[in-house]
């Protein structure tokens, strides 16, 4: 197949797609408004005079490239046409006139986009309802959806690698009584929607109460909250028990989570649509603690894989983390399961082959 997505070059998501289908011998074109190079892909780079973080009203200038877009799609002369992100490339596409594409939906355009004013949520409804197909990565997010059209929606859930999310990249000893540390961590932007603030002060809470846990706590990410963040762990004395490792690559991260003792993905919002860093840590075999957010526990197994908490609730997070701590069996336990759990359901192959086979029917 030759197929055209249009999606931000530069993001890991359309990199893994790209990877994926051009990896299996498809011929993959991307049309993007973020200059970026995808290896064994042919990127469209179209120049709408906006960043990736520009806001919604300097993103308009999206709309006024669509006829430039419908160009490039008809000089790739596509078999499919994948439009990812309902409100900004999903809307250029509503715009080109184009038929029976597919229109991928991933979170914050779903959850937030629409709550902005009566315009957004009008902006949503064209754009979904003008999609030949719409694709969600979860069901929590296709409920959602659901508000805005009557259109059917396929799940297709992001795959992970479970080569490069393996437990065999941890080189730390799995009895952290041996080991003399606790690692607790996450990896994620360093925004308020992902709780971040709510694992510091969990930590803090633990250093304080439990003192006879050597609790170390890692995050990984950037955001504008950073600075934030990071006085918050001077505030409660933890600084010296915290380390920030910034923007890490995808082999990095595996290497992070396989290395964790608990993976914390403590979201705040229910646009948290599919728990990608859950599923990750888990295929390393780590236990997850997360929040009660339908898309995380989605991605786990509660009560198996993970631990589920109230949202912005440190001292049930204190609590959630302690208990891992004190019962070795059910911390190796629940990794194991979790792993087990996304082999089942989500291992990047099963996932992406299913794609596929919605991209041969959906032929152009």
């Amino acid at each position: 197949m030759r197929i055209c997505f249009l999606a931000p070059a530069n993001n890991y998501h359309t990199i893994k797609w790209c990877n994926w289908f051009s990896e299996r011998g498809h011929e993959v074109h991307v049309v993007s408004f973020i200059k970026a190079e995808i290896k064994g892909v042919t990127v469209h780079y179209v120049d709408s005079g906006v960043s990736s973080d520009s806001n919604d009203g300097q993103k308009i200038k999206y709309l006024f490239k669509s006829k430039l877009v419908k160009k490039i799609i008809d000089k790739i002369s596509p078999d499919i046409v994948n439009a990812h992100y309902a409100t900004s490339y999903g809307t250029v596409a509503a715009l080109t006139g184009l038929k029976g594409y597919i229109l991928s939906v991933w979170g914050s355009d779903i959850y937030d986009f629409p709550q902005k004013s009566f315009l957004h949520k009008t902006l949503l409804k064209f754009s979904l309802n003008k999609a030949g197909h719409i694709f969600s990565t979860s069901k929590a997010m296709a409920e959602e959806t659901r508000k805005y059209t009557k259109k059917k929606i396929s799940i297709t859930p992001f795959g992970v690698d479970m080569k490069l999310f393996s437990p065999s990249k941890r080189i730390r000893p799995i009895n952290v009584k041996a080991d003399g540390k606790f690692v607790v961590g996450t990896i994620k932007a360093l925004t308020p929607k992902y709780g971040i603030e709510y694992l510091i002060k969990a930590v803090a809470i633990i250093k304080k109460d439990y003192p006879n846990i050597p609790i170390c706590l890692r995050i990984a990410g950037t955001g504008y909250k950073e600075a934030e963040y990071k006085k918050l762990t001077l505030d409660l004395n933890i600084s010296e028990i915290t380390e920030w490792l910034g923007f890490i690559s995808q082999e990095k991260v595996a290497e992070e989570w396989a290395n964790m003792d608990v993976a914390v993905v403590a979201s705040t919002l229910d646009s948290e649509s599919f728990g990608v860093s859950a599923v990750e840590a888990e295929a390393c075999s780590i236990p997850v603690i997360i929040s009660d957010v339908p898309g995380l526990m989605e991605a786990t197994y509660p009560g198996k894989s993970s631990l589920v908490v109230s949202r912005c609730d440190e001292n049930a997070l204190a609590q959630a983390i302690v208990k891992l701590y004190e019962d070795d069996k059910l911390r190796e336990s629940m990794g194991a399961n979790g792993r087990r759990f996304v082999l089942e359901k989500y291992q990047i192959d099963s996932c992406f082959n299913y794609i596929e086979k919605l991209f041969e029917k959906y032929y152009l």
